[in-house]
C-alpha cells in the first residue's frame, strides 16, 4: 500500500490531477436531477466506451478488401473463440447507442435543457447525434454483402440529389463511378479513424460544458429561465439544495451501467435455491434470448446466409422449359436472386418465396416489380437489358403449380376469337 501510494503520489505532483478530479467529482448537482431520469448521458457514453473496445478487438481480424471482408467476418464467426460475441457485441452495441443517444436528446428536449446558457451544449448533443448515426451507417459498410451494397446504393441515390455538390458528394463518397473496393477502403477509413476521432472530440467538448454549466434542473411549473439572473440563481441554488455529484447521482449512473450490482448486494445468500429472484431473473433472460434467437432464425425477414447465388436453381424448375425461359432462369442466377429468395425451400427469406409467384403477379406486374421495385425489393431496371429483362419474367412465369393457370391481366382478357389490341 505505501508502495502504491507512493507511486500515486509521484505522477500527481507532476500531472497535478488529484485536485480536478475531486472537485469534478464534489460539484454541486441539483438533489432532483439525482434521478433515473438522468442516466441517458452516461449510458450513452458506456455504449461509445463498448464500440471502442469491442471496434479495435474486430479490427484484428477484419481484412478491408472487396475481396476478403466477407471471410474476415467468417472467420470471426466460426474460426476465433468468442468471435461471434465480440462481433454481435458491437453490432447491438451500435444499436443500443443509437436509440440511448435519441432517448438521451428527446429527454434533455422535454425538460428544457437546452435553453441559456446550454445552447451550445444541445448543438453539440445534436452534432454527437448525427454522427453516432454516421457511425452506424458507415459500420454496415464494413460487411461488404447485399444489405451493406444495397444500404450504399440508397444512400449513394439519396446523396445525389443534392444541388450543386450532390455528384462531387457521391464521387467522394464512392471512390469512383461504382461501389467497388476504393468505396469500402473510404469507408473503413471514415468508420475507423475520422468518425471516432469527432465523437471523441465532441464528447469532450459536450462533457467540458457539463460540468462548466452544471446539469439542468428538474423542470418545474413557474420555473422561468431569464438570461440576466439564470446563472446567480442556478449556483444559489446547487450550493444551498444541491448535493455532491458523486456519491448520489453517480450511483445510479453505475447501477444503471450493471456494474455496481456487487456493491449494492454483496451480502446476503449465495445459494440459487434461496435467491428466488435471482433464478427467476435467469430463467427470464434465458428464455427471451433464446425466444429472440429463434425468431431471428425463421422470421421472414432473415435471411440464409449460405443462399448465395452459387445455389443452383432445383431442376425440376427446369424441365420442360423453353429457350428463352431457361435463359432466364440463368439471368435468376447471374443476379444473384437467390440471396433474398427461395424456391422450393431453397434460398434466402428475405423477400417471398416465389414457388408461386406467377399466381400472385401478371406479366405486367411481374415487369414492373422486376424494373421498378418496391416494398423490400430494389429496382433492377438499371442492371438488366430488355432482352434480360423479358427472358427473367419468362422463367417467373412458369412458377406456378402444374395444375393451377398463372394470373392473367382482366384488362387484356378478350373474347374466343376476338383480337387483343396491345397494351399502352
Amino acid at each position: 500500500m505505501r508502495l502504491i501510494q507512493k507511486v500515486g503520489d509521484w505522477f500527481d505532483l507532476r500531472l497535478q490531477l488529484s485536485t480536478p478530479i475531486r472537485e469534478t467529482a464534489r460539484h454541486p448537482v441539483p438533489r432532483e436531477t439525482a434521478s433515473w431520469f438522468y442516466v441517458f448521458g452516461s449510458a450513452a457514453l458506456t455504449c461509445f466506451m463498448l464500440q471502442i473496445i469491442t471496434g479495435i478487438l474486430l479490427a484484428l481480424i477484419y481484412v478491408p478488401s472487396a475481396g476478403e471482408a466477407w471471410n474476415s467476418l467468417q472467420t470471426l464467426n466460426h474460426g476465433i473463440a468468442l468471435g461471434w460475441f465480440i462481433r454481435a457485441l458491437h453490432g447491438w452495441g451500435s444499436n443500443f447507442m443509437v436509440a440511448v443517444v435519441l432517448i438521451h436528446m428527446v429527454q434533455v428536449f422535454l425538460f428544457g435543457a437546452y435553453k441559456f446558457p446550454r445552447e451550445l451544449t444541445w448543438i453539440v448533443g445534436v452534432l454527437l447525434l448525427l454522427v453516432t448515426l454516421g457511425m452506424a451507417f458507415t459500420g454496415q459498410i464494413m460487411r461488404f454483402d447485399q444489405d451493406a451494397y444495397w444500404g450504399l446504393g440508397i444512400g449513394a441515390s439519396i446523396a445525389s440529389c443534392v444541388p450543386v455538390i450532390g455528384p462531387w458528394a457521391v464521387n467522394l463518397m464512392l471512390g469512383g463511378p461504382i461501389i467497388a473496393g476504393a468505396t469500402l477502403s473510404r469507408f473503413f477509413a471514415l468508420h475507423v479513424f475520422v468518425i471516432p476521432g469527432l465523437l471523441i472530440a465532441f464528447v469532450g467538448v459536450h462533457l467540458l460544458m457539463v460540468l462548466k454549466l452544471g446539469i439542468n434542473e428538474w423542470p418545474m411549473p413557474g420555473r422561468i429561465v431569464r438570461r440576466d439572473t439564470y446563472l446567480q440563481e442556478y449556483r444559489e441554488f446547487t450550493h444551498t439544495k444541491g448535493v455532491p455529484f458523486v456519491p448520489n447521482a453517480a450511483w445510479k449512473d453505475i447501477l444503471f451501467f450493471l456494474l455496481a450490482l456487487p456493491f449494492v448486494a454483496g451480502e446476503g445468500e449465495k445459494s440459487w435455491k434461496r435467491r428466488p429472484i435471482a433464478v427467476l431473473a435467469t430463467l427470464l433472460i434465458a428464455v427471451a434470448l433464446g425466444t429472440l434467437t429463434h425468431l431471428a432464425e425463421h422470421t421472414p425477414w432473415s435471411p440464409v446466409m449460405d443462399a448465395w447465388s452459387s445455389q443452383p436453381i432445383p431442376s425440376e424448375y427446369l424441365k420442360g422449359r423453353t429457350a428463352l425461359e431457361r435463359r432466364g432462369a440463368l439471368v435468376f442466377q447471374a443476379k444473384q436472386c437467390h440471396n433474398c429468395h427461395a424456391l422450393d425451400y431453397r434460398g434466402a427469406q428475405r423477400g417471398p418465396a416465389l414457388d408461386a409467384v406467377a399466381l400472385r403477379l401478371t406479366e405486367d406486374q411481374l415487369i414492373h416489380q422486376v424494373l421498378q421495385g418496391g416494398g423490400n425489393m430494389p429496382a433492377y431496371g438499371k442492371d438488366l437489358s430488355p432482352a434480360e429483362t423479358t427472358a427473367l419474367v419468362a422463367f417467373l412465369k412458369t412458377l406456378h403449380p402444374a395444375n393451377q393457370a398463372p394470373a392473367l391481366d382482366a384488362s387484356r382478357a378478350t373474347a374466343p376469337g376476338a383480337s387483343e389490341v396491345p397494351p399502352r
